[in-house]
């Protein structure tokens, strides 16, 4: 412990220095540092996705520093420092937790997050369910957070059956607007109806989408560069291919990749 103490300590002096002489720190503020964390978590995101360990503690070591870097801001703002921060989260971790810190009895995690989400809502300044859910979340993390925040409060289906029957509801819906030559509306608002119902189907069955979309993305990915180095290969642009060629060569990735 000590040493993680010791370790914690000198990053907070090596951003009192930092801010205090370096040009580049120095000029900082809440804001110019705002896009960076989002690409420094990102970045996170494809070290967990590649389960890179090496990679993810140094990007762990990359979003502490932005944490510490937006308290060191605050403070000299006199709004608040690391210190105000840690107090903050320890304390919130405590009053969420009081089958940990309390005498209240749960069982399961599901009990866990139904009584989170209850907390939540009496605490102030959270009026609604969603009030935690951030209005620039990307739409299918959004969809998946909003499901998971409904569930939390006892809104939600009751078997996994259910949902499946849900999402062949509106394949039907969307279909018949396609069929029926729909507006263009018509056919986005039954496609978010089924988006929406496949990542509650993906919840069912204990599968985050947004994972799942970007492996596929990957895979997908991977596999069009090996036809892209076929294709370099015979010293023949890909746009010459034709798709019974590319076919021939996305077979092959499927089963070397």
């Amino acid at each position: 412990m000590e040493n993680k103490i010791a370790a914690f300590r000198k990053l907070l002096e090596i951003m009192d220095e930092l801010r205090a002489k370096c040009p580049w720190d120095k000029k900082q503020t809440l804001e110019s540092l705002r896009h960076l964390t989002i690409e420094e978590t990102y970045e996170l995101s494809d070290a967990i996705l590649d389960n890179d360990m090496d990679d993810i503690k140094k990007e762990l070591g990359d979003l502490i520093m932005h944490i510490v870097f937006y308290s060191k801001i605050a403070s000299e703002k006199n709004a608040f420092d690391i210190g105000d921060v840690l107090e903050s989260i320890n304390a919130k971790l405590i009053h969420r937790h009081p089958h940990i810190f309390g005498d209240v009895k749960v069982k399961t995690a599901k009990d866990v997050a139904e009584n989170w989400e209850k907390i939540k809502l009496q605490e102030k300044g959270h009026e609604s369910v969603f009030s935690g859910v951030p209005k620039a979340l990307p739409a299918l993390v959004k969809a998946y957070r909003i499901q998971e925040k409904a569930s939390g409060v006892g809104f939600d289906w009751e078997k996994t059956e259910q949902v499946w029957d849900k999402v062949v509801e509106e394949i039907r819906e969307l279909k018949t607007e396609v069929i029926g030559n729909g507006s263009r509306e018509r056919k986005e608002e039954e496609l978010g109806d089924l988006i929406f119902a496949l990542v509650n189907y993906a919840r069912f069955i204990d599968v985050n989408p947004e994972d799942a979309l970007e492996r596929t993305n990957r895979k997908f990915i991977d596999r069009f560069q090996y036809i892209e180095d076929k294709a370099k290969s015979m010293n023949k642009p890909l746009q010459e291919m034709t798709l019974a060629e590319m076919d021939v060569f996305w077979n092959e990735a499927k089963k070397l990749r």
